[in-house]
């Protein structure tokens, strides 16, 4: 049973700076492609990144530049550091991890940015 774990949400000033962390139980955490989705209220989750076991990274425009995913394979973790943040990136965040056509989702996070 794969679990996804999160945690770093919260309130933040517009401008400011937060990083959200996902620890994975999986057995081998690099065979998955791990991502941070985002929905806000009335609104369609979408894409923010996506990383790769290898490292390869995938960025939505509205947060290149801004936002940046990591991992870390020996600690089964996935980190989303967000900077420059704003009013519009006010969102609850979702860790997932897909691997062989399966998807795993986190319970989400709320981040809000006020202005």
């Amino acid at each position: 049973q794969v679990q996804l774990v999160e945690s770093g949400g919260g309130l933040v000033q517009a401008g400011g700076s937060l990083r959200l962390s996902c620890a994975a139980s999986v057995n081998i955490f690099r065979i998955y492609v791990m991502g941070w989705y985002r929905q806000a209220p009335g609104k369609q989750r979408e894409l923010v990144a996506t990383i790769t076991g290898g490292g390869a990274t995938n960025y939505a425009d509205s947060v290149r530049g801004r936002f940046t995913i990591s991992r870390d394979n020996a600690k089964k973790m996935v980190y989303l550091q967000m900077n420059s943040l704003k009013p519009e990136d006010t969102a609850v965040y979702y860790c997932r991890g897909s691997s062989a056509g399966l998807d795993y989702w986190a319970q989400g996070t709320q981040v809000t940015v006020s202005s």
